[in-house]
């Protein structure tokens, strides 16, 4: 195995140089190769000066978050930072790429700091719920002050090595030639600039401290920011060294919170599930035009991801007034936008310039990627797939973007079963970004490596589900939706449902989404797919799509949306169809806490996701937590249901829902999986690898 860190000497300079691909992580190894070498090249009377700098895309872009909470590992990064910063020989650091995180707390231990002019730089650990921990809150108010300290490590946000030099973070900037500019300073450094002696930002203590005041008084409750301002406090108030133990200690309180524990899970979860087994084995092929028919609020919305993307989109829509429906949905959006500040109208205009709306289906056989985003209509994908077969280019990928299509009969339609796969999109909201693959039997690697490809390009998390009718999002919202059934047939009303799902911090409550993605997929996947008898089936659903209520495009779900109106109110005839429900099946209504109607709709995605795990429809665990998080807006904080169900036992939940069984038996088909799992004592994340 090559050796992750590599000293090199010339001319009275030493080099230590990183190579660690892909973003040179400070493992163990890491950081014990360049103890090591710091070390030769301290003892070497011959090196007048010492230079760290890395080999491929970037500097450090962080620890390695895998070891945190494993067994202590010597040299620490923290220890090995203050050695840094000790040498009695400069020390200077070349920095490129994105230098984040430990990478950076690295970088400001040296004595100088040189950026390449496209570097990035930040301290995102609040994104994992932690703290700069090798002395970052400590040096970085003393190199920049307490305002871009604080800016830095309180919004995770990185900043250009212009904004780096102006506040101080770096020295100076440099081009490709960076390597030779540094080589170049150390053969002529001999000042020794430690940063933890600087005070130049620490002198005026009363405006300081003013500073802190306003800053903590702006925070919420979550633990972090508070103890990163509790820090950098400490880096006025104490000596350095008294400093760095309050930033431990602060470090290791984070660390065993459980939102630092749910966001490190989520950081794994959404690396495990864009790594597609398929990406060893296929090519990714060209994407330079993207083709979509269907111009329905799904098609108008892959439509706008695209131009945003910067790909030609041809879009093809029945009739002129279909056309001329579609360029107004999306010329509002990018007005829209331009009046809301989010691009300018230079950039608005250009995005438009990469789209052609057409009646002409023929125009499509040019597409890399063709998606079909048609209404749910008996025959009619099937009858588009057909004419996709017969006009696509050889090699175009052929996508539905139905959740519950057959993709099997759509492979066999189109005679292209090597190319067709599924790309389902979740609700439009901010930071809402999954995009769910499904992949077929017969289906060519390349075509699923691509349309991975293709979700990268968009800015979205791409997922894998194996092909079946409803993918694992679908299912997930089919599961959510009987469990919130059950507790409306019992006296929940979908607002207080929703509410309850809000507060618990999910962007959307179940019904909330359900009227954005609309109601009718669902609704003619299951006339299609009659349900086993159940005394206890709520048929609402299927009352308010016989009367058109398919949700937020069509005005009216189980909410009604006013034009112009920001907030949709409940809708009262689908609340007498409620209660026509119940008084059909002679229900006795009940109030529920919060907590209960939570918990249910929590414990339904756990089963189900065990269900979609023991079934092979999800590739793990986490898989679904990332999905549920990426695609409808579960707290990131708490990493997924499997993994809130991991912070408790698969014993302790499989009781659960055995007592939830045994007061509604056809509510609640408990997954084999589970009972497997308690069985033997293992948690889901024993099944994430």
């Amino acid at each position: 195995m090559k050796h992750p860190v590599r000293l090199e000497r010339q001319n009275g300079v030493a080099l230590i140089a990183i190579e660690n691909p892909p973003v040179n992580a400070l493992s163990t190894a890491v950081r014990r190769g360049i103890l090591g070498a710091l070390g030769a090249a301290l003892s070497d009377d011959a090196i007048k000066a010492i230079v760290i700098a890395a080999n491929g895309k970037t500097f450090p872009a962080g620890a390695d978050i895998s070891e945190f909470g494993q067994p202590f590992a010597e040299p620490d990064l923290p220890e090995l930072c203050d050695l840094i910063e000790g040498a009695d020989k400069p020390v200077i650091a070349a920095l490129h790429g994105t230098v984040l995180g430990g990478g950076l707390e690295l970088a400001m231990a040296a004595h100088y700091r040189i950026a390449h002019e496209d570097t990035k730089l930040g301290l995102p650990e609040i994104k994992l719920g932690l703290l700069p921990g090798a002395g970052g809150t400590q040096r970085a108010p003393r190199l920049v002050g307490v305002d871009v300290a604080l800016d830095m490590m309180l919004t995770g946000a990185p900043i250009t090595a212009a904004h780096a030099q102006r506040a101080g973070l770096v020295d100076g900037l440099a081009g490709d030639d960076l390597r030779d500019v540094v080589k170049a300073l150390a053969a002529e450094t001999t000042d020794i600039r430690r940063t933890r002696d600087l005070r130049r930002h620490l002198t005026d203590g009363a405006a300081y401290m003013a500073r802190i005041t306003q800053r903590r008084a702006a925070l919420g409750k979550d633990v972090a920011p508070h103890k990163i301002v509790d820090c950098v406090e400490a880096a006025l108030l104490l000596p350095f060294d008294a400093g760095r133990q309050v930033e431990r200690t602060a470090f290791a309180e984070c660390l065993a919170t459980p939102r630092s524990a749910g966001l490190r899970h989520s950081f794994f979860a959404e690396r495990r599930a864009a790594k597609f087994a398929e990406l060893a084995h296929g090519h990714v092929r060209p994407i330079e035009g993207i083709g979509i028919l269907g111009g329905g609020a799904l098609g108008v919305r892959m439509a706008i991801n695209c131009l945003d993307a910067g790909l030609p989109v041809t879009l093809v829509e029945q009739g002129e007034a279909g056309v001329g429906l579609v360029l107004d949905r999306i010329g509002a959006h990018y007005q829209q936008a331009v009046s809301a500040g989010r691009m300018s109208e230079g950039q608005g205009a250009a995005a438009l310039t990469h789209l052609n709306l057409t009646t002409d289906f023929g125009s499509l056989r040019s597409a890399d990627i063709i998606i079909e985003a048609l209404p749910e209509q008996a025959g009619l994908r099937q009858a588009a797939f057909d004419g996709l077969g017969k006009t696509a280019k050889p090699r175009a990928v052929l996508a539905t973007t139905s959740a519950y299509a057959d993709l099997s009969e759509l492979q066999r339609v189109s005679t292209r079963a090597s190319e067709v796969v599924a790309l389902h999109s979740f609700p439009a909201l901010p930071g809402l970004d999954a995009l769910e693959i499904g992949a077929p039997s017969g289906v060519d690697p390349a075509a699923v490596t691509t349309a991975h490809a293709f979700a990268k390009m968009l800015g979205k998390l791409p997922i894998r589900s194996a092909a079946h009718p409803g993918l694992v999002g679908a299912y997930l919202m089919e599961a959510a939706r009987r469990a919130a059934d059950r507790l409306l047939l019992d006296g929940a009303t979908p607002d207080r449902i929703d509410a309850a799902m809000r507060s618990f911090g999910m962007a959307l409550g179940p019904y909330q989404a359900m009227d954005l993605m609309g109601l009718r997929q669902g609704w003619m996947h299951r006339k299609s797919h009659p349900h086993e008898p159940d005394p206890r089936y709520l048929a609402l659903a299927d009352r308010m799509c016989e009367a058109g209520w398919f949700g937020r495009e069509a005005g009216r779900g189980y909410y009604v949306y006013a034009e112009g109106e920001t907030h949709s109110v409940p809708n009262s005839d689908m609340l007498q169809l409620l209660a026509e429900e119940r008084r059909s099946k002679g229900i006795t209504t009940r109030s529920f806490t919060d907590r209960q109607m939570r918990d249910q709709i929590i414990l339904t995605w756990v089963n189900e996701g065990a269900r979609l795990v023991g079934n092979g429809i999800a590739t793990r665990p986490s898989d679904v937590d990332a999905l549920l998080v990426h695609g409808f807006g579960y707290p990131r904080g708490r990493g997924g249901p499997m993994q809130d169900a991991d912070q408790t036992t698969t014993f302790q939940i499989l009781r659960r829902v055995e007592i939830l069984h045994e007061a509604d038996p056809t509510g609640w088909d408990i997954a084999p999986l589970l009972r497997e799992l308690a069985a033997e004592r293992q948690n889901f994340g024993d099944l994430n690898g």
